[in-house]
């Protein structure tokens, strides 16, 4: 149950029934916000912010806190738990702002890969003149073979790499777009779109989807942004060109 949504609305004499006349949502929609602890969507907890006067941490203590601008090093702006707290559309605002460059290093990354969306938006950044490098890990690679024994899941590294290659198979033919394969030890996975970067860190033993995400806004050259930028370049110089499509293991 969220005590303090209770007690906010309590305080501000406002009943269940007068909540959802002012949001314009069903009474039921704001009991599962009370009983079930639920957290509304932003338009309605921006809503409840001006109803009540508490502040949304306040008021939903698990939602991820916006660093000060003064603090970690004036380049995290947002850090999750994991990456499944990320906003789902966080991937594609993020790559719609690009205007230069977009750069992905992961290992498999499928649920970017699978998501159409995405790759329409892949696609129409590159005809708009971004430049799109992907680096994905090779599935026969010594380092991707160790990262499948961390995980515990064996060749179902290989395979998850050759399911997102399939997926990218139709990126792969587009001017603008590169795909390489690395086999490089990653202890992050980065999504970056010219100064702004999602951070997705590995965790021994745990699959990146368990694992924080920060959010990076560039303020300089010696950040931690510049930082991730440098190690791509590294990794994308020694990659090799992909070969698509990739026939599965045997």
């Amino acid at each position: 149950m969220n005590h303090m949504l209770a007690r906010a609305l309590s305080g501000a004499s406002l009943d269940i029934v007068d909540v959802a006349a002012q949001l314009s949502v069903d009474p039921k929609t704001v009991q599962r916000w009370i009983s079930s602890g639920r957290i509304p969507y932003p338009r309605h907890r921006d809503a409840l912010v001006s109803l009540t006067g508490w502040t949304a941490h306040d008021l939903w203590p698990s939602l991820p806190r916006p660093v000060e601008p003064l603090a970690a090093a004036d380049e995290i702006r947002i850090i999750y738990p994991h990456r499944s707290a990320v906003p789902s559309d966080s991937w594609s605002r993020l790559l719609g702002r690009a205007e230069h460059e977009i750069d992905i290093l992961v290992y498999s990354a499928n649920f970017l890969a699978e998501d159409v969306s995405a790759l329409t938006l892949l696609r129409q950044k590159a005809e708009a003149g971004v430049r799109v490098r992907i680096a994905l890990g090779d599935p026969d690679g010594e380092h991707i073979a160790s990262r499948g024994i961390e995980e515990r899941i064996g060749a179902g590294m290989s395979a998850r790499i050759r399911t997102a290659l399939v997926s990218l198979q139709p990126l792969d033919e587009e001017p603008g777009i590169a795909l390489r394969l690395h086999d490089t030890v990653l202890y992050n996975s980065t999504y970056r779109a010219d100064d702004e970067m999602l951070l997705n860190s590995h965790i021994y033993g745990r699959p990146a989807a368990q694992a924080p995400v920060l959010f990076l806004k560039r303020v300089g050259d010696e950040g931690m942004v510049s930082t991730h930028m440098a190690s791509f370049e590294r990794v994308w110089a020694a990659a090799k060109p992909s070969k698509l499509p990739v026939p599965p293991a045997t």
